[in-house]
């Protein structure tokens, strides 16, 4: 099954030769990255989480990982209180909630709140599944993000389409190497590895495109950018801040490439974006370092 927008991605697990639980899918990840330290952010974060819970429903988050244990424990009051304390009270926090612990159904948040140093940064991560895009329209998801946005202090940012799969389980990535070329435009996440080296640079052309400084000052901001923008569907809204978020179309899309869909408004914007670009992905387990190239330079060659 497929929509018009993107592939129905969903790959389970397999024990004892049977199918167990699901642990890839597509989904729609919203996503900035904050040249701040973890204390300094807080405040904001915290409010961007309280934001994501109105828009989902308070309960559907019900598991987080114990950063001391690395095991699942249950998002109950007594679990927002220990959560609230480490966030609050450590220098750094890492963070990952959940719907369920064993499966990944598209809820989910990332944070990795971090010390200041070269090139690292703090990010927020916020996961939905497609079938809330479909229940509530891009309009409202573009909403969603435009609303943390306007709470954070980002460098830049994204929203658009992902593999949505635990990033620290290893070997997962082999599984989705074929369909990672074929559909361009679904992102291969990686928050706790890229925000470890980063920076102010824009990790690749998504669906929304949040771009703060220095990049967009480079790009004579949005008047600037906005002219170098020819394709008709796409829109460069300026944000508070010396800040601005470009719109590739009404919807996210994964084009297909055996479908000759090839996305050329992102690829307009890649090559815009060229100079400032992330390229520095470390390997995937099935991706040769030639793959992770070919896959980080798929809108520009």
């Amino acid at each position: 099954m497929m929509s018009d927008h993107y592939p129905r991605v969903r790959l389970y697990s397999v024990l004892g030769g049977e199918r167990h639980s699901l642990y890839i899918r597509e989904s729609v990840s919203i996503t900035f990255y904050m040249r701040r330290s973890h204390q300094e952010i807080i405040q904001q974060v915290m409010r961007c989480l309280e934001v994501y819970l109105r828009a989902i429903g308070p309960q559907v988050l019900g598991w987080y990982v114990d950063p001391y244990s690395g095991d699942w424990e249950e998002l109950d009051d007594k679990g927002w209180a220990f959560l609230r304390r480490e966030m609050f009270d450590e220098p750094i926090a890492q963070v990952w909630l959940r719907e369920f612990a064993g499966a990944t159904t598209g809820y989910e948040v990332l944070y990795h709140g971090r010390l200041l140093e070269k090139n690292v940064t703090s990010a927020l991560s916020f996961i939905l599944p497609t079938e809330y895009l479909e229940a509530h329209g891009p309009g409202r998801v573009r909403e969603l993000a435009l609303e943390l946005a306007a709470e954070l202090p980002f460098s830049s940012g994204h929203g658009g389409l992902c593999f949505n799969f635990p990033e620290s389980v290893v070997g997962t990535t082999g599984a989705i190497r074929d369909m990672s070329f074929r559909y361009p435009g679904l992102d291969i996440p990686g928050v706790h590895f890229d925000s470890l080296s980063i920076g102010t640079r824009v990790k690749g052309v998504h669906w929304l495109n949040f771009l703060g400084q220095p990049v967009l000052g480079a790009l004579g901001g949005a008047a600037g950018l906005r002219e170098r923008l020819r394709a008709p569907d796409t829109t460069v809204q300026e944000l508070d801040g010396e800040r601005a978020v470009v719109t590739l179309g009404e919807w996210p899309e994964a084009g297909d490439l055996e479908q000759g869909r090839t996305l050329p408004d992102y690829r307009e914007l890649a090559h815009v974006l060229e100079p400032w670009l992330y390229m520095d992905r470390g390997n995937w387990s099935g991706f040769s370092d030639e793959d992770v190239r070919r896959w980080e330079r798929r809108f520009l060659d």
